[in-house]
């Protein structure tokens, strides 16, 4: 079985998720505690990590039983097939998430379009390219994800 990547509503991550599991598909919808500031208050909200992506773990021939979930709209492609992800991917997102905020980063000097292999942290041996460089953060790209990393210096 391999997990793809079905693109949601906007702002249906966790109900599309919720009807998957109900209807005995395996899904994955990554989730971060977020600190919301309203007018009169602060609240501490999920918020999905991937904004309109929830990652589904079944075989090919039952690709179709997502589109059954109101707020599915298709599946994510890469190169004109569905986009599979590797497990090991599914399991670094996992890792990252539950391990605690406390990083030890160490800055070194880089140059945009360099390529490193991050050293510490969740993302540990993952290789990605530096998009950009300044004073408070660095932007990586980390292609065999498929996402962005900001790092904030401190």
């Amino acid at each position: 079985m391999n997990w793809y990547v079905v693109y949601t509503k906007p702002k249906w991550e966790k109900k599309v998720a919720e009807q998957l599991t109900q209807r005995g598909i395996e899904c994955y919808c990554p989730l971060m505690v977020q600190i919301r500031q309203w007018s009169d208050r602060k609240k501490k909200v999920e918020v999905p990590l991937f904004n309109s992506y929830v990652f589904v773990r079944l075989e090919e021939e039952d690709r179709n039983l997502v589109f059954q979930s109101s707020g599915v709209v298709r599946y994510l492609f890469w190169l004109g097939k569905a986009a599979i992800v590797r497990d090991q991917e599914i399991n670094t997102i996992k890792k990252w998430l539950s391990t605690p905020n406390q990083y030890e980063i160490s800055v070194a000097p880089l140059q945009v379009g360099d390529k490193i292999v991050l050293e510490s942290g969740p993302f540990k041996s993952q290789e990605a390219i530096v998009q950009e460089v300044n004073k408070t953060n660095y932007v990586l790209v980390l292609e065999s994800l498929g996402c962005v990393l900001k790092m904030k210096l401190k």
